[in-house]
């Protein structure tokens, strides 16, 4: 069965033909490759300077918008073009980092410039370095802030018509990452910002990671708690995309509930609450669970749990209706290796079964744009790859990216 026409009529393709600013990424990727050799001779770097400097003089930088301790944003447009809109996210060069910066601000640009084609994943329009010695990222300008800050929105009334309509955005963005073998690792709702013409898109690859080489571990220290899958809770460092599509998951039932759909304090605390919704996992349907490295500090005294009836979910999401009920539950399949794929997610007769999906044009948003712009900048300034442990307290986690 083919990916639903009715939620992806012109959904992009590996392989498809790139956009005319295809040739300006693969040379500001060619910056980026150069600026990491350690002995480049002359005419490699009279060559890369050229291309920066063509690349640089695109854009305009406009007015200053806020500073973090990574970055600093400033609003900007195309010089061809003073009608489209970016924002200008200046990097500073860290002198205690090889090369001058972090893995993960690094894995942010590497994967945007890879992933970028794609209608719902963030645009990184260029890369390219100033006299100060800043690394500048031109991304778009996401005027309408994040899902998050929708739901939570109560003047914002929407359908469930609606909720299919950015949940198709989300699944499709998802299915593109790992169509070219990059795991996101960190999907949330405010993750995922809101552009201009009401497109949902996905941002923040700092903690994002190839997973071409299967047998690599990898670390388990990842994605917010709120939305981190069991495997990676009891302690496992071999997955894949399945972990995104767990966190997915939580973002669909996040907005048909408006409200966070599984809440904890802590890591432990936050598999009791995963286990009080689908049951403690035994052997029986999940081989080698009992072996992870948390199981024992976990579940190893607690008695058997089975997992609530369709009435309950029934209950807490009745926006979802028993289709949307039974995706969500299959996506969030507590053995991994049962979960259903980023690819499989979009053939589930959800999205082809009655209420249609609300076009783009009619999605409702929020009225407050100056509180969206400020978020939208805090974001900006956020180093890439930061973790929240719980609602919003964002902190920042120390992850070991060297071997992970």
């Amino acid at each position: 069965m083919g990916v639903s026409p009715a939620v992806s009529p012109h959904l992009m393709v590996p392989g498809a033909k790139a956009p005319p600013n295809a040739s300006v990424n693969a040379k500001t990727l060619a910056i980026l490759n150069n600026s990491r050799a350690t002995t480049p001779g002359e005419g490699t770097a009279d060559l890369a300077e050229m291309m920066n400097k063509d690349v640089r003089e695109q854009f305009v930088e406009g007015k200053f918008l806020g500073s973090g301790t990574y970055a600093t944003v400033y609003a900007g447009h195309f010089r061809a073009d003073p009608t489209k809109l970016v924002a200008i996210k200046k990097m500073r060069i860290l002198t205690d980092y090889k090369d001058g910066i972090t893995m993960d601000s690094y894995r942010e640009m590497k994967f945007l410039q890879e992933l970028t084609l794609h209608p719902n994943i963030v645009r990184l329009h260029a890369v390219f370095t100033s006299k100060d010695q800043n690394l500048n990222l031109v991304l778009e300008h996401l005027p309408k802030g994040d899902l998050e800050k929708l739901w939570r929105d109560s003047s914002i009334s929407y359908t469930r018509e609606d909720i299919k309509a950015w949940s198709a955005m989300i699944c499709q963005a998802v299915w593109f990452c790992h169509e070219n073998y990059v795991l996101h690792r960190d999907i949330k709702s405010n993750n995922v910002l809101i552009a201009a013409d009401n497109t949902l898109r996905l941002a923040d690859f700092g903690l994002a990671r190839s997973f071409s080489e299967p047998g690599r571990p990898m670390t388990c220290n990842v994605i917010t708690r709120f939305y981190r899958p069991p495997e990676l809770l009891l302690g496992a460092t071999h997955y894949g995309g399945c972990v995104d599509v767990w966190s997915t998951a939580c973002v669909m039932a996040e907005l048909a509930a408006r409200a966070f759909f599984l809440v904890s304090e802590t890591d432990i605390q936050h598999l009791s609450v995963i286990a009080e919704l689908f049951g403690i996992p035994t052997e029986a349907d999940w081989p080698g669970v009992s072996k992870l490295r948390h199981w024992e500090v976990a579940f190893g005294s607690a008695p058997p749990k089975r997992p609530q009836p369709l009435s309950h979910w029934r209950q807490r999401l009745p926006l979802m209706g028993d289709d949307g009920i039974d995706l969500l539950r299959a996506m969030m399949t507590m053995n991994p290796s049962k979960r259903l794929t980023a690819r499989d997610v979009l053939k589930h007769p959800y999205w082809t079964n009655l209420p249609r999906p609300t076009k783009k044009e009619n999605l409702p948003h929020g009225g407050d744009e100056d509180a969206e712009k400020k978020k939208a900048i805090d974001d900006l300034k956020r180093r890439g790859g930061d973790l929240e442990t719980g609602r919003s307290d964002k902190v920042a986690r120390k992850l070991d990216f060297g071997v992970k």
